[in-house]
């Protein structure tokens, strides 16, 4: 019994982390289509809110006993929490208008060793020599995949800059909904959690599109960080009903259902190896429906990167004599 549960988390994971994998292909599509990324964020945000909200609906009135409910301090806590959500979404799509989705993602995934940093300052406790092992892979990982040594090769810096921020956001993400109100139903978890995230994307809507089309003041405000201002234009509500389904389904239902069913059995260790199939699917994706290419060096950067997130995820000795003894 033990090992089929363990098998359907670790199914129920990597179908997840295949979807999301896919995720950000889409969003490059749709700005090739012209929408913006306040258009894609907030058609994302808001179908997905919709979608929850008709889970949490069926879920309250099928079950058979009553569902915990989070306290004031709970809900706060994760309105907060879910605010970084909304800022790795927000980045990430940012970082695949100047950079290639396959380099986006490898940038998205140095939040492996962004956790082992904020995991040592939390703990106060220096990283073991594994993780450092491992970090040091990445590293060299992301050098390889992102093809830097290639100096013909020209990568937008404002792209490497919001991928970054997509990885401290996204370790924000996995700390806080790892530690936060655990006891709660994950679709009432998970609704609050994007409620916060809906926060900071209609805020970035008003910001970047809406509020510079209107008012002068906040116009020039906004020019003194962009020259850009093609995307300053009336709300396109087609994105809703071309690319926001799909973009809430693969980015704010499945996957984050799918993580909390799956994590469970298979435990954070295994769980996060197999969630790193995220990385090769959406490098996959990128290269069959974009076209973008990926270079033979970029894939040893890529399979270097995989290794070192299950180096990081083996147990040590200790753990596997703790397992034998019990």
């Amino acid at each position: 019994m033990e090992k089929k549960n363990i098998l359907k988390g670790v199914l129920l994971v990597g179908i997840g982390a295949s979807i999301y994998g896919m995720l950000a292909t889409f969003v490059k599509m749709s700005y090739k289509e012209g929408f913006t990324t306040s258009e894609v964020t907030t058609a994302q945000f808001t179908i997905g809110f919709l979608g929850l909200l008709i889970l949490n609906f069926f879920q309250t009135i099928t079950s058979k006993k009553a569902l915990s409910s989070p306290s004031t301090k709970e809900f706060k806590m994760l309105m907060l929490a879910g605010t970084s959500l909304g800022c790795t979404s927000l980045f990430y799509y940012i970082s695949v208008q100047y950079i290639n989705v396959s380099i986006a993602i490898v940038l998205l995934m140095q939040s492996v060793w962004f956790s082992v940093v904020v995991e040592g300052f939390i703990t106060r406790k220096f990283p073991n020599a594994k993780k450092i092992i491992a970090t040091l892979i990445v590293l060299i990982g992301t050098v390889l995949a992102t093809n830097l040594i290639n100096m013909e090769v020209k990568i937008d810096w404002h792209g490497i800059f919001w991928g970054l921020l997509a990885a401290a956001s996204f370790t924000a993400t996995m700390f806080t909904s790892n530690t936060l109100a655990t006891n709660l139903p994950v679709l009432r978890k998970s609704i609050i959690m994007l409620s916060g995230g809906s926060v900071i994307i209609f805020l970035f809507l008003f910001f970047a599109q809406i509020g510079p089309l209107y008012f002068e003041g906040l116009k020039s405000f906004y020019l003194n960080f962009t020259d850009n201002t093609q995307h300053i234009r009336p709300f396109d509500y087609s994105i809703f009903w071309t690319y926001g389904f799909i973009l809430a389904l693969f980015g704010t239902i499945i996957p984050p259902i799918l993580f909390n069913l799956g994590f469970p059995n298979t435990g954070l260790g295994l769980g996060s190896i197999i969630s790193s199939l995220e990385l090769p699917v959406s490098v996959t994706m990128a290269f069959i429906l974009l076209g973008e290419q990926v270079l033979f060096i970029q894939w040893i950067g890529i399979v270097l990167i995989l290794f070192a997130i299950v180096l990081m995820n083996l147990p040590s000795k200790k753990q596997l004599n703790e397992v034998n003894l019990s």
